[in-house]
């Protein structure tokens, strides 16, 4: 069944371990607010800061206690793609951007026309109390922006449309 397939967790790139969903609901992850989290683990308690997000890649990069920890996370599908070599390398051609949670737009800094590559900010998105940085996928051109500053948006909803 694959809602029991197990996520695939690496962290910086090299430590590697699975883990099940019914494992991920149970684990003590407490947001404190503004990126920063409360985290319980075999007894122990850390304090987490997030500290970037790229949800196009699925990798988090987190501060605990002074170390950085970036995780990527995949599912059964990801690793199937990629071992069937199916996978896009290089640069990658976006056509939509669509919001990745509900939340609030607090800032806009993409416009109709900008040319925009991997890794440039687009939009910034507020999420339970946190802001979320929302950044370009791969290369393109904006060609529309469907939000407007201050507007609340549903998960998945169109945010720009790209060429």
């Amino acid at each position: 069944m694959l809602h029991n397939e197990p996520f695939r967790i690496a962290v910086n790139g090299q430590h590697e371990f699975d883990i099940l969903p019914e494992h991920a609901k149970n684990l003590d992850f407490i947001p404190d607010g503004n990126r920063r989290f409360h985290l319980l683990h075999d007894g122990q308690s850390f304090h987490a800061e997030l500290v970037d997000v790229d949800y196009a890649a699925r990798q988090y990069t987190f501060k605990i206690n002074s170390s950085k920890y970036t995780l990527k996370i995949s599912d059964h599908y990801e690793r199937l793609v990629q071992k069937l070599g199916l996978s896009i390398g290089g640069s990658q051609k976006m056509n939509t951007v669509k919001a990745p949670m509900p939340g609030l737009v607090l800032k806009i800094m993409a416009e109709p026309g900008q040319a925009v590559q991997k890794g440039d900010p687009l939009l910034i998105l507020e999420a339970m109390k946190m802001e979320n940085v929302i950044k370009a996928a791969g290369e393109g051109r904006v060609k529309a922006v469907k939000i407007q500053q201050g507007a609340a948006v549903e998960k998945g909803q169109l945010l720009l449309e790209m060429e």
